[in-house]
């Protein structure tokens, strides 16, 4: 161990971002157990390090005794004394026993110590950065399928989307970049596992937030979301000053800024439509972009019933019943869908 040592270390410092105080520690730990490994196991050993030089210094821990049982862990207090006139019976002195070839152990021990705990660094690096980024939206790239699984490059490291987290009938091809979002992060024996998302509401809520700047100052809300990825997703804002059409704010210039949003989405409808504190004004709106004549809420149920147009019930109803299930999941009530001639027939 030299100068050159300590140099690479300070190289691998800046460039990992990795403690040199780590590395040392790690190291001391490490030719503890390569020493006891090759020179015996059982002296009490401390293992010093020059943080300027790189030379190793083994040093034996031994009690000052009057009669001496092991000669390993022990010295007698007339050879304490002439070290030190100062010893007594019970204090610990400490010898240094370095081997003349411990030299060789300690680098061959420091290449593997230094590459482990690199690794280990890296790996606390990246989740401690990516632990704090949860709920957050990112750009990848496709590295790899396996199983079902795509595995995204984010540059640092690696990340999964999972089957669930896909959006049914999308493509995912090495090379192809995405935006996702982090949906999680775990720490796992093979280091940090970051699970991300294309299905989960909160990548249109990222989405709306990176290509609207009122919603991103605070000026428009958003209140809530309903999605069903792929296919389509209705987004309930609000704004809090007048002056400001929240709306027009989500759609942007001839439909540019929600364009950009359906873009990556890979052509997903989104309906955007105004929140209000009224709940059957905003269960009506809900319903977009079918017209509704009238809706009667019960408060204590939290269920209302809708009428519409006749030639407008397929619209509010939905293909397959969406449009209408996520009106419902975005105000969070039962709602109700009748046309005006079966309103009148019930009331007749």
């Amino acid at each position: 161990m030299n100068g050159d040592f300590i140099n690479a270390l300070r190289e691998i410092q800046k460039e990992k971002g990795i403690s040199e105080e780590v590395i040392f520690d790690a190291l001391e730990s490490a030719l503890i157990s390569s020493y006891k490994k090759n020179f015996g196991a059982s002296q009490n050993v401390e293992v010093e390090m020059d943080r300027t030089t790189g030379k190793v210094k083994v040093i034996a821990l031994k009690e000052v005794v009057e009669e001496i049982d092991n000669e390993y862990l022990e010295i007698s207090l007339d050879e304490a004394k002439q070290i030190d006139d100062k010893f007594q019976i019970g204090d610990f002195i400490k010898i240094e026993i370095t081997p003349k070839d411990f030299g060789r152990i300690a680098a061959q021990t420091a290449k593997q110590v230094v590459i482990q705990r690199i690794r280990d660094a890296e790996r606390d690096v990246i989740f401690d950065e990516f632990i704090n980024r949860e709920n957050e939206i990112i750009t990848g790239q496709v590295q790899r399928i396996s199983k079902s699984n795509v595995y995204i490059d984010l540059g640092k490291t690696e990340a999964i989307l999972p089957p669930v987290e896909q959006i049914d009938g999308e493509e995912y091809n090495q090379g192809d970049r995405f935006k996702l979002l982090i949906l999680e992060v775990k720490k796992t024996t093979k280091g940090p596992q970051i699970i991300l998302s294309r299905s989960h509401p909160n990548l249109v809520k990222r989405l709306f937030e990176l290509e609207v700047p009122e919603i991103n100052d605070g000026i428009v809300e958003i209140f809530s979301i309903s999605r069903e990825a792929g296919s389509r997703t209705k987004i309930a804002v609000f704004s809090k000053d007048p002056n400001v059409d929240p709306l027009g704010s989500c759609v942007g210039f001839k439909g540019s800024r929600v364009k950009v949003i359906v873009d990556e989405l890979k052509g997903e409808k989104i309906d955007i439509v105004i929140w209000s504190k009224d709940i059957e004004e905003f269960i009506a709106n809900s319903l977009s972009p079918s017209k509704v004549l009238k809706v009667m809420a019960n408060e204590k149920e939290k269920s209302a019933v809708v009428v519409v147009p006749d030639y407008q019930l397929s619209l509010a109803i939905g293909k397959e019943g969406q449009n209408a299930r996520l009106a419902a999941k975005l105000t969070n009530w039962k709602i109700d869908i009748k046309s005006e001639s079966q309103y009148k027939e019930e009331c007749e």
